[in-house]
């Protein structure tokens, strides 16, 4: 990989910014699947957003919490948090303090801590990569040499049900598209919202071939939308059966 590439990919306002659109990535996938025209709309920051941020800080870079704006209020409607948020959208208490029990859960479990803490370990480490014909990027969670895991941090709020959540949300491309990206095998480090049951789920060949087949059918939608000529996406429509 280009170290200057990589370099830029590093710095958030690069990676999510307009020198980060010249990539695809797995978030790109849903709309690619459902939508191709939205492609190239900005999207909006969320509340889940801002959570799972303070979610992966909290376990992967602790001393950079205090950026994230805190507010005492039991709802984002309140005339206090209106007032205090400035717009924004902020944390509120109980929320950072249900995050907090889940840090703690994940790192006293003694596997999860050795996985996240090793010798050779890396964390927040973007890379690029060709596949099919397109360039990709991806931001690794942890990336443990030694285990040769790539290990992404997800919350679910039923863990029973993660195996199907992680094909409704792309996982499954994800972990395609990651292992094509790093070169290791791809682990899912899940917690559970509300019993902080904790779960590490490894990638069958045929998640791996599911989420092949998610990005292949993005990048023909891809290809067609943006990469052909006098192309009108007025005459594009899905078709299924029923």
């Amino acid at each position: 990989m280009d170290k200057q590439i990589i370099a830029k990919l590093k710095q958030d306002e690069h990676y999510y910014g307009d020198y980060g659109k010249q990539f695809l990535s797995n978030s790109d996938i849903s709309v690619l699947l459902k939508n191709p025209s939205l492609l190239r709309e900005d999207k909006p920051k969320t509340t889940a957003m801002v959570i799972g941020g303070y979610f992966h800080t909290a376990i992967l870079e602790p001393d950079k919490l205090k950026s994230f704006k805190i507010i005492q209020s039991s709802t984002r409607n309140t005339k206090a948090y209106k007032e205090m948020s400035g717009g924004e959208i902020c944390l509120l208490q109980h929320e950072v303090d249900k995050i907090e029990l889940m840090q703690e859960a994940i790192m006293d479990n003694k596997i999860c801590k050795e996985l996240i803490n090793g010798n050779n370990v890396e964390y927040e480490i973007p890379g690029y990569t060709e596949i099919l014909g397109n360039n990709w990027k991806g931001k690794a969670d942890i990336i443990n040499h030694d285990e040769k895991l790539i290990i992404d941090l997800k919350t679910t709020s039923d863990i029973d049900k993660f195996k199907w959540s992680a094909s409704k949300f792309n996982y499954d491309s994800q972990a395609y598209v990651y292992s094509n990206l790093f070169g290791y095998e791809m682990l899912f480090m899940v917690i559970d919202k509300q019993t902080l049951q904790i779960g590490l789920f490894d990638c069958s060949p045929d998640f791996y071939r599911s989420g092949e087949d998610k990005v292949r059918k993005a990048t023909d939608a891809y290809d067609l939308f943006y990469k052909t000529d006098d192309f009108d996406s007025k005459q594009y429509l899905i078709t299924k059966t029923l």
